[in-house]
């Protein structure tokens, strides 16, 4: 997947798995120092079955195909996004580099290709986002496995969902969750058989790290990447001060026979 500039304001830039941000932030997937571009204009997640437009706060004004974009939206081959006085064309797909039969293409047409955006070998390969919250499961089928949650993303039985779960109690399409600042937005999608976060029915809610996504009895808990490092990090350091403290008790013991002794062989030669 990729964006294509059409007035060269930006060498074509290849979408990585993830959040890619596109304004005047250094630190984006595409970076335009342009009069009417936000530091974070927009950004385009993508996930394993698509491209979705999302608008961060305090992010710019978008058009798909001349229609201002209010909300999340998936994006399509073709679309072609306004903003500022920049148009791009999101292309989902590579050139094809063979003809019918599996001839290769004359180096003629694959250069025409290429200059049409679809096979850019000059193309900027940008860096993946990593994911900011990764859901667990620790019921079932599911115990172990980790979800990473890039963006927004539908979880359900069905494969059409960006996170999949093969289980029958689950809707086909039971829930949506949305990263923010703190955790996870979570809302139910019309399901049978209830979300629920932390044992707590709910239709519309605010995941936290450490908190546990139920659907129906399919659980899952929500992780910020480093959070487990730091418990395990901790352990030896907890460890290490218990051992002072069992120490100290073998010692006091120690002591408490020693006295014992002395005040029992004072009582013989007393007694004599």
């Amino acid at each position: 997947m990729k964006l294509v500039f059409s007035n060269g304001e930006h060498a074509t830039v290849l979408l990585a798995s993830g959040v890619n941000r596109v304004g005047s932030d250094p630190e984006g997937a595409a970076v335009l120092q342009l009069p009417g571009i936000e530091m974070r204009h927009f950004e385009i997640h993508v996930t394993g079955t698509g491209a979705n437009l999302q608008l961060p706060e305090g992010g710019g004004a978008v058009t798909v195909n001349g229609k201002p974009v209010k909300e999340l939206m998936a994006l399509r081959t073709g679309d072609v996004l306004g903003f500022g006085n920049v148009t791009a064309k999101f292309v989902a797909g590579d050139a094809p580099r063979t003809m019918h039969g599996g001839a290769p293409l004359p180096p003629a047409m694959l250069a025409a290709a290429q200059a049409m955006g679809d096979g850019d070998s000059g193309a900027t390969r940008v860096r993946a986002a990593p994911p900011k919250f990764v859901l667990r499961g620790v019921s079932g089928t599911t115990f172990g496995k980790m979800y990473a949650v890039t963006g927004p993303m539908s979880i359900g039985r069905s494969a059409e969902c960006d996170i999949a779960i093969p289980v029958d109690e689950i809707s086909r399409r039971h829930v949506l969750v949305r990263p923010n600042a703190t955790g996870l937005q979570v809302e139910d999608l019309g399901s049978s058989n209830g979300t629920f976060i932390n044992n707590k029915r709910v239709q519309q809610g605010q995941l936290n790290p450490g908190d546990e996504l139920r659907l129906d009895q399919l659980r899952l808990i929500l992780v910020a990447p480093g959070m487990e490092i730091q418990q395990v990090q901790q352990r030896p350091a907890a460890e290490v001060d218990a051992k002072p403290a069992a120490n100290t008790g073998i010692k006091i013991v120690a002591i408490a026979v020693i006295l014992a002794s002395l005040a029992f062989i004072g009582w013989l030669l007393l007694g004599r």
